[in-house]
């Protein structure tokens, strides 16, 4: 399933209140990367159901297109998978040529999806205060993700 269309309002126009947060998606949610030649395949997936609904509404096509600008993708599709909470976003001639073309030092995709976790959730506070899993290894990973426990 495709969704070409952001579901509701971006996240920007929401007006913060004391009961809401701001956060990166990488406190609700990780990432896996994946490339084929010129084109980069970013998976978001949620860490507890409860979170699916703000990432189907804010992690949106254009969201992500406005993120990655200055990559200059010609194109960015979001897959929804909504039986496992995640999302799947495949971003067209982002990766300068591929690997074998490209001059650049990590011409793969594996590093996009950090980039992707900064992207700002607006959450209720009661979703931001959730308890979400340690990393592997007990440090606290650079992209601020959950404390390890």
């Amino acid at each position: 399933m495709t969704q070409s269309a952001p579901i509701a309002t971006d996240p920007a126009r929401h007006t913060m209140t004391p009961d809401t947060a701001t956060v990166p998606l990488a406190q609700l949610a990780h990432g896996r990367t994946g490339d084929k030649g010129n084109t980069s395949s970013i998976s978001v997936i949620a860490y507890q159901a409860q979170h699916w609904p703000l990432l189907v509404e804010q992690v949106t096509e254009a969201r992500v297109a406005d993120l990655f600008a200055s990559r200059r993708p010609t194109r960015v599709t979001r897959y929804l998978l909504p039986k496992l909470q995640a999302m799947n976003f495949v971003l067209h001639d982002i990766l300068e040529g591929g690997v074998n073309d490209a001059l650049n030092l990590d011409a793969h995709g594996k590093s996009l999806s950090g980039l992707l976790l900064t992207l700002k959730i607006l959450t209720p506070t009661v979703a931001h205060s959730v308890s979400l899993p340690a990393p592997q290894g007990g440090r606290r990973p650079a992209w601020g993700g959950p404390t390890p426990a």
